[in-house]
């Protein structure tokens, strides 16, 4: 009994997931896109990560809901193929920038559909003043909590983002922010397991009951 408990053990902590990042700057030199880099660097080897990219997708228009445009379409499909999602995001005027609103738009198409349900999401950003995009991460947790969307809760990433503090490459120039990012990638990791190991009961479930129907 000890033995297979060690052995279920094992695999539970070598379990591997995919997470789409979505950074919300368009700029190809954001300081959020710094700190993505960095907390790649410092995720644990159980995750690999792919960039979710939002700035091909047109305005979001009622009218194209029944002919989706290939930028939409791409976009909904690499969310399907992760397991997860890191929301790196500035703060545009009190709020998320007005690009990864429209993503989030996009990804609520069809309502039958939306991409974030049951989709393990944490969210972090960085900003140049003291509170470091802390109204912009509230919007977002209102937005995907409508959306169904499973959000971890702590640790939450505020990180004034001091010049120098993150290098080009995503190198962390001070100990106690790269043990903090260090330690939120850790945790994402965690919350992703969690959640998606809970949810996996519930889909046998609802699967059985189909059947039964059936």
């Amino acid at each position: 009994m000890l033995v297979f408990d060690l052995v279920k053990e094992w695999s539970h902590v070598m379990e591997k997931y995919t997470v789409g990042v979505i950074i919300g700057s368009l700029s190809k030199d954001s300081i959020n896109r710094k700190l993505a880099r960095a907390l790649l660097r410092l995720a644990p080897s159980e995750l690999e990560f792919r960039e979710i990219r939002i700035d091909a997708l047109p305005l979001y228009n009622h009218d194209l809901d029944e002919n989706f445009p290939r930028a939409a379409r791409e976009f909904k499909q690499d969310m399907d193929e992760v397991d997860a999602v890191l929301i790196v995001t500035p703060e545009y005027n009190r709020s998320i920038p007005g690009a990864l609103k429209n993503a989030i738009d996009w990804s609520s198409r069809p309502r039958e559909h939306k991409s974030f349900e049951h989709k393990p999401t944490a969210m972090i950003g960085a900003s140049s003043g003291a509170l470091g995009t802390v109204v912009a991460q509230q919007h977002l947790r209102a937005m995907l909590s409508f959306l169904n969307t499973p959000v971890m809760t702590f640790p939450e990433g505020y990180i004034q983002m001091k010049p120098g503090l993150v290098t080009d490459d995503g190198d962390v120039t001070v100990e106690t922010t790269l043990e903090f990012l260090r330690m939120y990638m850790n945790e994402f990791y965690k919350f992703i397991d969690r959640e998606v190991r809970s949810f996996q009961p519930q889909q046998e479930v609802m699967i059985e009951s189909m059947e039964e129907k059936a």
